[in-house]
C-alpha cells in the first residue's frame, strides 16, 4: 500500500541535508516498538516534491507533497493511524490529507520513474563498497540481487531467477545526486542515480518493487519509485 500524503507550507527553511527529519517522522508515526526498525526494509519513502531552493535552504510555499509505500499494509494502516493523531511534520509542515493507493496491477514487467535517488554497491576484496552508477553495467546486478533478497525475507512466492532489475540507460536526463544520512552523531555521504529503472519479472515481483522500491537504504530515502 501506498501513502500519497499533502503537506502544508514550511513556516522554518527546510535544510538540503534532511532525510534524517523524513525517517524521524516515519518512525515517530510508526511507534517506538514498530518492526520495521530493523531487518530488511520491505518499505520505501520518496522525497519531497514541490521545493524550490532559496537562501541555502528549500522552501515549499505551496506545500509538499511526499509518497510513503509498504510491502505490508499493516504497516501503511499503522503509519496512517500515527499521523493523524500526530499530523506535524518537521519546518512548521503538517499533513493536510492523505489518501491511501493500493498496488497497481501490473501484466509483466514495467518501467519506473524514481521518487528518490537509487544506490547501488557492491562489496570489494578488502570489505570497502564500491558505488556503482547508472552508467555502469554492474550496478544491474548489484539491484537484482537486492530486489531478490527482499522477496526471500518477504517470503514472496516467485522465482527469482525470473527477475531482474536495470537502470534505464536511454533516458536523457539521467545524473547522479549526492546525498546525507546522519546516524549517532555521524554524517555518512551516499550517491545515488537519479535515473528510471525497469524491473522484469511476474506481476507480483512488479507490485512488490512498487512498494519497496530498488537498491539499498529504502528506508533511509533512497530508491522509491513512483
Amino acid at each position: 500500500m501506498r501513502l500519497n500524503l499533502t503537506l502544508s507550507p514550511n513556516t522554518d527553511p527546510v535544510p538540503f541535508d534532511h532525510l534524517h527529519w523524513l525517517t524521524g517522522t516515519l518512525h515517530k508515526w510508526l511507534g517506538p516498538d514498530n518492526a520495521l526498525h530493523d531487518g530488511p526494509s520491505l518499505y520505501s519513502l520518496g522525497w519531497l516534491s514541490g521545493g524550490r531552493g532559496a537562501d541555502g535552504a528549500l522552501q515549499f510555499p505551496d506545500g509538499a507533497r511526499w509518497r510513503l509505500s509498504f510491502y505490508e499494509e499493516g504497516a501503511a494502516k499503522t503509519v496512517l493511524e500515527g499521523l493523524l493523531h500526530a499530523p506535524s511534520v518537521f519546518a512548521g509542515m503538517r499533513v493536510v490529507e492523505a489518501q491511501q493507493q493500493t498496488p497497481p496491477s501490473f501484466s509483466g514487467g514495467y518501467r519506473f520513474a524514481v521518487d528518490a535517488p537509487v544506490l547501488a554497491r557492491r562489496r570489494r576484496e578488502d570489505g570497502t563498497r564500491e558505488y556503482l552508477l547508472y552508467d555502469d553495467a554492474r550496478a544491474d546486478d548489484a539491484l537484482t540481487r537486492t530486489l531478490r533478497g527482499k522477496m526471500k525475507a518477504a517470503g514472496l512466492d516467485v522465482d527469482p531467477d525470473a527477475v531482474r532489475v536495470r537502470f534505464d540507460r536511454e533516458s536523457s536526463g539521467a545524473h547522479t545526486k549526492l546525498a546525507t544520512l546522519k546516524k549517532d552523531g555521524h554524517e555518512i555521504k551516499h550517491r545515488g542515480s537519479w535515473c528510471p529503472v525497469i524491473v522484469e519479472g511476474p506481476p507480483a515481483a512488479v507490485r512488490f518493487a512498487w512498494a519497496v522500491g530498488v537498491g539499498e537504504l529504502t528506508g533511509s530515502g533512497f530508491g522509491a519509485v513512483k
